[in-house]
């Protein structure tokens, strides 16, 4: 059952074309994922969704609400997180949740279930002031208080970033625990690790989704045979590559570098082992890896550069 409906989404900021034509639908109760670069379209997606920013153009329903005549009703279903902190600072950590549970009209009693895994870890810091949190406990509490009206839809544009990588696993193990509620997350991250945990994932590129899928038929669709190579010459091979003549892509992946071929693989790694013998590249090890979903992504988005 489809929650949310897009159809040729479109969004200008003057000569800017912020959202092209942007279709496409997110099920009750799923964690559907939005990643892409800086500039991409991601908050401007999410603002048009919380009903704060205007479409050029195109047809959003949102609980079968018209998201330009009932924006009013949407408003009432979402709990919306920003990308900036957006609580207040000077009120203390309980002042900001029962402000927010007055301004919905609800009682934080009767939601405390829902929202008791998050509370509990910053109840002991109920007192102090919202601004002096860490940045991992600020995001904890700005999601308590986008839960506290038990929204059926929860928006969140990039929740972790600049948290600490112990806070992230803990924002996102909270997820997993809200959807026993039935609630659906539309959720942008730019973490690897985080994309990996949703059921479907859309890449953002220039405004457009380029691919949407879940993450096992993103894997499985990898069209390369990709390998790694440990190398302590990483910048020079980098800077002679445009040289090698066999077809294939290539980037940097933390120590290692990544290299994948698309036709006759076994002609191609021989090429390439030549290559590197000829440029006097010295190399630990090359082995045959199974890509993982950054592969993926950066397959999909060169490819559909050279469309």
């Amino acid at each position: 059952m489809s929650i949310i409906q897009v159809e040729n989404l479109t969004k200008k900021f003057k000569k800017l074309t912020a959202l092209s034509e942007l279709n496409f639908e997110v099920q009750k109760g799923e964690i559907f994922g939005i990643i892409g670069p800086d500039g991409a379209g991601k908050s401007t997606l999410f603002n048009i969704l919380a009903t704060l920013t205007l479409p050029t153009s195109g047809t959003i329903t949102v609980l079968d609400h018209d998201i330009l005549k009932q924006y009013k009703q949407i408003r009432k279903e979402i709990g919306y997180l920003p990308g900036t902190f957006s609580l207040y600072p000077d009120l203390t950590v309980q002042e900001n949740l029962t402000f927010f549970a007055t301004m919905y009209g609800s009682g934080i009693k009767e939601n405390l279930p829902m929202i008791m895994p998050i509370w509990r870890q910053i109840s002991p810091f109920k007192n102090r002031e919202a601004g002096k949190l860490s940045g991992g406990m600020k995001q904890k509490l700005a999601l308590c208080c986008a839960l506290i009206h038990r929204p059926k839809i929860l928006l969140l544009d990039e929740p972790t970033t600049g948290v600490d990588p112990v806070s992230r696993k803990e924002f996102w193990d909270l997820l997993d625990k809200i959807r026993e509620y039935q609630v659906t997350v539309v959720v942008s991250t730019p973490y690897m690790d985080e994309v990996g945990r949703c059921d479907r994932i859309a890449l953002m590129q220039d405004g457009r989704f380029i691919t949407v899928d879940t993450p096992e038929s993103i894997i499985k669709n990898y069209k390369g045979d990709l390998y790694a190579i440990k190398t302590s010459q990483l910048f020079k091979l980098l800077d002679i590559m445009p040289q090698f003549q066999e077809k294939c892509s290539y980037y940097p992946y933390g120590e290692y570098f990544h290299i994948s071929f698309y036709h006759d693989t076994k002609h191609a790694k021989n090429s390439f082992l030549q290559f590197l013998k000829q440029h006097e590249i010295e190399f630990e090890k090359m082995e045959h890896i199974s890509p993982l979903l950054e592969d993926c992504f950066i397959e999909i988005i060169k490819e559909d550069r050279n469309v």
